[in-house]
């Protein structure tokens, strides 16, 4: 597995996902099977899981190129222009003619907790085409940080790439898929939330996660972390037994992007060359930081934020 590199002042970090329209609307409670509830309050915020992420490691200092595909439609320029504002390279975000941006609809209750639907529209068109024409800004990177919003195939194709250039790779599994290819268990770094970690592993993490990271490290990945929401994180190394993270006490107002900002800080860190109890404590901060604002992209911590949790 990739690691033990030279921290960079800058690290670099190419991400290889999804570039979504978040239609959030706030609600007192989630809405069960055949129910109505009445919102209040409506925003359209720039999201998807790839540009989030991409979005969390710009803020906190990195240089990173997005690769993926917005639709010809309303959303599609302002999504590119909104990753430009927040520092992303786009030069290999396609423009994909005939067909929709991706669109998230999203319901957050009061007290953070939120329901998530997704429609792929220009997502499921980024191809493994795509991924070689972007294979230079991938081979130049420390760190390519890939999700499960694209074609299997393409993210396949990704995690190639960086492998035959020597570059870390890490994965969010999210979603997590019915069967996750075997390839995909053989990252630098995997880090699903508990929901995905149970569905990967079918195990009940009833020890508080610990087997859910233990499982995947023996699978093959070389740093196996799951998120555990208000409860904090654990992580395993192969071979290692697995180490609980504590959680930082925040209030929460919007769990949307708290994995993705995880994953985007997480990517930096390691990139930064730090051991793997600093990064993971690391992106810990920034997830949590992450809660304590609406939307996604706009609730990505900056370096100084997360650097003054880490120091409380």
């Amino acid at each position: 597995m990739v690691g033990d590199t030279i921290a960079r002042t800058r690290p670099r970090i190419t991400v290889v996902g999804s570039i979504n329209m978040d239609l959030v609307i706030r609600v007192s409670r989630l809405p069960r099977p055949g129910e109505t509830v009445a919102g209040h309050g409506f925003e359209i915020i720039p999201g998807g899981k790839g540009a989030n992420q991409a979005v969390a490691a710009a803020r906190l200092g990195a240089a990173v190129e997005m690769v993926g595909r917005v639709g010809d439609d309303v959303f599609g320029e302002r999504l590119t222009e909104s990753l430009k504002a927040f520092g992303v390279g786009t030069g290999h975000v396609a423009v994909t003619p005939g067909c929709p941006s991706g669109v998230a609809t999203i319901g957050v209750e009061d007290s953070g907790e939120n329901a998530i639907i997704v429609a792929a529209g220009a997502n499921g068109h980024v191809t493994p085409k795509d991924v070689a024409h972007a294979a230079d800004v991938i081979a130049a990177a420390d760190t390519v940080l890939l999700q499960l919003e694209l074609p299997t195939e393409t993210v396949l194709a990704a995690a190639a790439v960086a492998r035959r250039a020597g570059v870390r790779v890490i994965l969010n599994p999210a979603p997590a898929p019915a069967r996750m290819p075997e390839e995909l268990f053989l990252v630098d770094a995997i880090c699903p939330n508990e929901t995905e970690a149970r569905a990967i592993t079918g195990e009940s993490g009833d020890d508080g996660g610990g087997a859910w990271a233990t499982w995947l490290a023996r699978r093959g990945a070389g740093l196996a972390i799951v998120t555990l929401g208000a409860r904090g994180a654990v992580y395993c190394e192969p071979g290692c037994a697995p180490v609980f993270t504590p959680p930082f006490q925040v209030r929460a107002v919007d769990s949307t992007a708290a994995g993705d900002a995880f994953a985007g800080a997480l990517a930096v860190a390691l990139s930064e060359g730090r051991p793997p109890a600093e990064a993971v404590r690391f992106a810990s901060a920034a997830g949590a930081l992450a809660v304590t604002k609406l939307g996604a992209q706009p609730a990505m911590p900056t370096r100084t934020e997360v650097d003054m949790l880490l120091a409380q």
